[in-house]
């Protein structure tokens, strides 16, 4: 089996979503750092292998290319625990999918990307507060539904937490405030108590990585 290479930024809440999936499998990989911030995505060579140019990529054999964060979780959980078999279950899963891709994401994590990576939160403060809104829309959501569920999708830890989890964990450092959501804040520790959780930034030292 060809050993898989995910072209990754580190702090990236999507290429994070990978590698928590891929640790937690134990499917081992080698990791390609790809600095978003000062055009690495932009070279011709990485627009071949992502005409969209953006991390993160998973390279499943030499010249095979997969893109789209949510697209890869499915693609590597399939016939695993991480994603559910009966159709209305893996549906569900599919549901919380598509709404962190564009109910979640755009407002959560981008304020994020601008002030704590970029770190430009004054250039941005008009942005920033036009996503406020939607952003705690998306908790709110999250709130309502985990007061009633221990995870997204029948009560068991699923790529729909994985994917929820990566920006919501850190959603305080794009200026949320997670205080008023306790059953998202009950949710992250039950994530992060999963076996094989790693953080956002932690380097897996049993598998390679590598720099572009």
């Amino acid at each position: 089996m060809e050993t898989l290479r995910l072209y990754d930024f580190l702090p990236s809440g999507n290429g994070y979503k990978i590698r928590l999936l891929l640790t937690q499998i134990g499917i081992p990989f080698e990791r390609v750092e790809v600095n978003i911030t000062n055009g690495e995505t932009r070279t011709a060579e990485f627009l071949s292998k992502n005409p969209n140019g953006k991390i993160p990529v998973l390279e499943i054999q030499p010249g095979k290319y997969l893109t789209e964060s949510n697209a890869i979780l499915v693609y590597l959980s399939e016939g695993t625990e991480f994603l559910p078999y009966d159709p209305y279950s893996r549906a569900k899963v599919l549901q919380w999918l598509f709404f962190e891709q564009y109910s979640h994401e755009p407002y959560i994590a981008t304020p994020r990307f601008w002030i704590s990576i970029l770190g430009k939160a004054e250039e941005y403060t008009t942005a920033i507060e036009q996503k406020r809104e939607q952003g705690y829309a998306a908790l709110k959501v999250m709130e309502n539904h985990l007061s009633n569920h221990h995870f997204f999708v029948g009560d068991r830890y699923t790529i729909a937490d994985i994917g929820l989890f990566a920006y919501t964990h850190v959603a305080e450092e794009g200026g949320f405030n997670l205080s008023p959501f306790p059953k998202i804040q009950a949710w992250i520790e039950r994530v992060k108590a999963q076996p094989g959780h790693i953080s956002i930034t932690e380097e897996i030292k049993t598998f390679q990585t590598v720099e572009l």
